[in-house]
């Protein structure tokens, strides 16, 4: 895919050129083409951070890293019309999508843009509730975006969010690439930078939001066990934890012969977990809650 070619209009640059460009011309088209196995097994959590969120009729929401939209229609329908939802994603594949979800919904009280949450100018104490399902973890500089979006909170605003814990802790992740580990050489990686784990860590996300200018807040942790991909069959539980994550690009460029091994491995380790319900491993998050008193 061409450089820019599917940015329409947010080139990547800055301190998430990075992150732009990943989630323009890898990840996105791969959530794109899984979205409905990824809403289900996100939906539970999802719903558990909005309910801590307490989002209300007529409440203005902005919801961050929305991807293709299945978050900011629920708080669309849970802020009626008397309220308003902006999703705000660096992905133009996933956004796409979210305009034909909330077109075919007949949402109209959402709105889409494509930005960079960490430094777009949004309306000044212009939003009740800033919200996210797993769409904060990939700042470059946490502090200044978590900063960016208070100041589009009005005062009292509240910031709610679920993000993951620490690898160990989620074995539907760790599990299947413990298992690639043994035959491709994982790339390095920091464990506050950008990425599904940045913050995995209670203490750092607690720092963050106190310097970002937040007060009263609270960091709850949540463990259960997520269907894998939603109700699928061991076969296609292994396809979905494979293309997805870290390790996909490592995959799609080694040999044949390593993809075969590496699929029937991860098949096997995940095998005792599947059942009537698909394959079920446990998980663990934080629900983080927030407000922007001045």
């Amino acid at each position: 895919m061409p450089r820019g070619s599917v940015l329409s209009g947010l080139e990547p640059s800055g301190a998430n050129a990075d992150q732009i460009r990943y989630w323009n011309e890898q990840a996105g088209p791969r959530w794109v083409a899984q979205q409905a196995l990824l809403d289900a097994q996100l939906a539970g959590l999802g719903a558990r951070a909005i309910e801590r969120a307490s989002v209300a009729a007529g409440d203005a929401v902005l919801d961050v890293g929305c991807g293709c939209g299945a978050t900011a229609l629920e708080l669309a329908r849970r802020t009626g019309d008397t309220g308003s939802v902006l999703g705000v994603d660096v992905s133009a594949p996933m956004l796409e999508l979210a305009r034909r979800r909330a077109a075919q919904a007949g949402a109209r009280k959402v709105r889409f843009t494509l930005a960079d949450a960490q430094t777009h100018q949004f309306a000044c104490e212009s939003i009740d509730v800033v919200f996210s399902r797993f769409g904060v973890m990939f700042f470059t500089d946490p502090v200044a975006a978590f900063a960016n979006l208070r100041r589009a909170l009005k005062p009292g605003g509240r910031l709610a969010f679920v993000c993951w814990q620490a690898l160990p802790l989620n074995p539907w992740m760790a599990l299947p690439l413990g298992v690639i580990a043994q035959y491709l050489t994982l790339p390095p990686h920091a464990p506050d930078a950008p990425g599904a784990f940045s913050l995995a860590s209670r203490e750092r996300v607690e720092r963050i939001l106190d310097e970002a200018g937040f007060a009263q807040v609270v960091v709850e942790p949540v463990a259960e066990q997520l269907s894998v991909g939603g109700m699928l069959d061991l076969e296609q539980a292994t396809e979905f934890v494979l293309t997805l994550g870290p390790a996909a690009a490592l995959l799609r460029e080694a040999p044949t012969d390593v993809r075969t091994e590496v699929t029937s491995a991860v098949r096997a380790a995940i095998a005792p977990f599947h059942g009537p319900d698909g394959v079920r491993m446990e998980s663990a998050a934080w629900i983080v809650r927030a407000r922007y008193s001045m």
